[in-house]
């Protein structure tokens, strides 16, 4: 199985990248592990420190509105766990822009990519906050 993780620099991807790698999740043993994450305020790639040795993981820096750069990857991928996001609720409020174009078409593009190159399972993990007065 190739597996292709978005955000996997982030908190929670990044642990379940260290997860997966480390065989530890319980499921069927991954031929390679591919990381694409643009780096934001919410990525870190010292959070891959103790899987970057290991010869099945890559990391590939990137946006998952590029979709050329999603196509090439889409193309190796038997499975993709997309975790990419804009994730902080009080930065919405600033830059609400940013977080449609992240979350919304770049899940778009990740799934029209899945959808030609074939891809069976796709899991996306997101979170959503919602905001009262009072």
């Amino acid at each position: 199985m190739r597996l292709l993780v978005t955000g996997g620099a982030g908190f929670i991807g990044s642990h379940y990248v260290r997860r997966v790698l480390g065989d530890a999740w319980g499921g069927p043993r991954p031929d390679r592990v591919v990381v694409l994450d643009k780096l934001t305020y919410a990525g870190n790639v010292a959070n891959l420190a103790e899987v970057a040795d290991e010869p099945r993981f890559t990391f590939v820096e990137g946006d998952i509105l590029d979709r050329g750069l999603v196509d090439s990857l889409m193309a190796e991928a038997d499975v993709v766990v997309h975790l990419a996001a804009e994730s902080h609720v009080d930065r919405s409020i600033l830059g609400a822009a940013d977080f449609v174009m992240t979350n919304v078409v770049g899940t778009q593009t990740l799934l029209s990519s899945a959808l030609v190159a074939g891809i069976e399972k796709f899991v996306h993990v997101s979170t959503d906050e919602v905001y009262g007065s009072g």
